[in-house]
């Protein structure tokens, strides 16, 4: 009797392996990841701007530009909403 129920519970976990929704991501969200990434490096390399050539001078209107103030967050952040889309994303693979 021990032995039947030992064979129905390996049954019922190889179904229940067998029977998953698949590949939690494909291609295109992974795709669709490095597209994010790829626009938040952008944005953070318009932040970080060029040196300055004299260290001892401030310069405001460099350090205050609107590239840095307002453009480049604006990047990053729609680098984020890029990486959300692509987290969930259904993948055309599933088996419903």
């Amino acid at each position: 009797m021990e032995k039947i129920k030992e064979k129905k519970s390996t049954t019922t976990s190889k179904k229940a392996v067998n029977t998953g929704i698949g590949n939690l991501f494909d291609r295109d969200n992974y795709k669709w990841m490095l597209i994010g990434v790829a626009v938040m490096l952008l944005g953070w390399l318009l932040m970080a701007g060029g040196a300055s050539k004299d260290p001892n001078i401030f310069n405001k209107n460099e350090v205050y530009s609107t590239m840095r103030i307002t453009i480049a967050p604006i990047v990053i952040v729609a680098g984020l909403v890029i990486e959300v889309y692509a987290l969930l994303k259904s993948p055309k693979n599933t088996q419903a």
